[in-house]
């Protein structure tokens, strides 16, 4: 059996590089050293009204959620989107937590048989670049639902669309907790379950992806796309400079 290398098969185009199809190394990385820190995890629900399954879910995500860093996005308040400036306290807020996360746990109520617009505003929100930051590229993602009756999976399916197209990595493992009326005490904690399980599970696959990607999260994201854009840009201002 041939077995070519992959610098044999590499197209003959610009911004290509045999380096690129190599495990990286630290340096190839861009990072001085490993981080140390616990990962950091912003939790978004997609409903606002007082008792809300999605927002005690997210928050025994919180609660199971391996030691990292957590903080809940409180969507109340939060504009329509293009209905405010990007300046609105609520819109900086979120768009704050989104760059300083380095994964993110999405959790709606299926309504209608999809995701709420709660959720969907505070989604497109979060643009795929903020100047030179990018908010989501790159980054962790675990999604969860909770619906009224029998199980489905309509909302993880919608956000695992949007995941991917925010360029995050979605985790495979998910949570879609069925008659959420049913799974929680009054006090809003998850009664032992299969569910409740499950919720562990996510997490724990979430904070396991987010230290083997966030220090690569910049490799991983590189394009030849963007790469071969770049180069044609400062070419094109270069070309300009000397006219």
């Amino acid at each position: 059996m041939l077995r070519a290398t992959v610098s044999q098969n590499l197209p003959d185009l610009p911004n290509i590089d045999a380096a690129l199809f190599k495990a990286p190394t630290m340096n190839d990385l861009t990072v001085a050293v490993p981080a140390t820190h616990a990962p950091r995890f912003l939790l978004l629900y997609g409903s606002l009204r007082d008792k809300s399954y999605s927002r005690f879910l997210t928050f025994e995500a919180a609660l199971t959620a391996m030691g990292g860093d957590v903080k809940i996005f409180d969507p109340k308040g939060l504009p329509l989107p293009d209905s405010e400036p990007d300046d609105h306290p609520k819109v900086k807020e979120l768009r704050n937590l989104a760059a300083w996360a380095e994964g993110m746990v999405w959790t709606s109520p299926e309504r209608h048989g999809a995701m709420t617009g709660i959720m969907k505003a505070q989604i497109d929100w979060i643009p795929l670049a903020i100047g030179a930051v990018r908010p989501t590229q790159g980054k962790t993602l675990a999604v969860m639902q909770v619906s009224g009756g029998s199980q489905s999976f309509n909302a993880v399916n919608q956000m695992r669309i949007l995941g991917r197209w925010m360029r995050m990595i979605t985790i495979p493992n998910q949570s879609s907790v069925a008659k959420a009326f049913l799974e929680f005490d009054d006090d809003g904690s998850m009664k032992p379950s299969s569910y409740y399980e499950r919720v562990v599970d996510v997490m724990e696959e979430l904070f396991k992806f987010t230290l083997l990607t966030r220090d690569a999260s910049a490799y991983l994201v590189d394009r030849y796309s963007e790469r071969k854009e770049s180069t044609e840009a400062l070419s094109k201002r270069v070309n300009q400079k000397n006219i």
